[in-house]
């Protein structure tokens, strides 16, 4: 039987590795770190894993470095994207390479708290198809936010949350978790840039895929430069939402997740 509209799915298969696709753009000097405290958490958890780290045409010392490490810790797998760069496009190519069942994209900033990337791995293992982090809900943290990139995603996942009548109020975060065939059923992604950290999950809740809301953490980076830039993203999330929001209204269940 499948399982009922948002419930876990007491049925679904157990999952028996999770992929980490985390891309790296000159992250030299955060990746190293991000990796080794993510595979001693997923280590000392017993969270079978692989971590596949994308580096995105970086000129700096990232790819030696990414190099060097997986010589220390069999799971980790960088891989270059040597087509058109872009946040998009490198977790795409990460995707395209990882071979877990389950599927997380973190940032090589370390901003994300690898123990909530355990509990993603425990709601999946529920049967959920989705485990979506939330850092404004209780229990969730931010530390060190800049202030107007605060203003301006409380803005933007406010409006998501009106016009798609979802709960979740931080669709926006690229942190989240979710079951291949979620993946599979939300292809083809079409976002090159940091608007893919919305199509993902729209597509996965309007195509009927369950998910759930947990309390995240996240913290500024200590080192590098940010590389999302409000000015430039502003018209491109507007147009993966309107995509999302027209499937929603008008594609009369055409891509809705099999036996929903």
């Amino acid at each position: 039987m499948p399982a009922k509209l948002n419930q876990p799915n007491p049925n679904a298969a157990k999952l028996t590795c999770m992929s980490f696709v985390i891309p790296a753009r000159n992250e030299e000097g955060s990746v190293g770190q991000t990796i080794d405290h993510l595979h001693s958490t997923l280590v000392a958890k017993n969270v079978p894993h692989e971590i596949v780290v994308v580096d995105d045409g970086s000129t700096d010392g990232t790819w030696a470095l990414l190099q060097e490490k997986a010589t220390a810790i069999p799971q980790l797998k960088p891989v270059q994207n040597t087509g058109a760069n872009g946040f998009g496009r490198a977790i795409t190519f990460g995707l395209d390479h990882a071979t877990g069942d389950a599927l997380c994209i973190m940032m090589a900033d370390e901003s994300d708290d690898a123990n909530d990337a355990v509990v993603y791995w425990e709601k999946l293992n529920e049967g959920w198809d989705c485990a979506m982090g939330s850092r404004f809900i209780k229990g969730g943290a931010t530390y060190d936010y800049p202030r107007v990139k605060m203003i301006m995603n409380r803005i933007v996942n406010t409006m998501i949350r009106f016009l798609f009548n979802i709960r979740l109020n931080d669709t926006t975060n690229a942190f989240k978790a979710y079951r291949r065939e979620v993946i599979q059923g939300a292809a083809p992604l079409i976002s090159p840039h940091f608007n893919l950290t919305v199509e993902i999950p729209l597509k996965a809740i309007v195509r009927g895929y369950t998910w759930t809301v947990v309390p995240i953490s996240w913290r500024n980076r200590k080192a590098g430069v940010a590389k999302l830039k409000l000015r430039e993203m502003g018209s491109r999330y507007l147009f993966i939402i309107l995509y999302c929001l027209i499937e929603k209204y008008l594609s009369r269940g055409d891509y809705k997740k099999p036996h929903v």
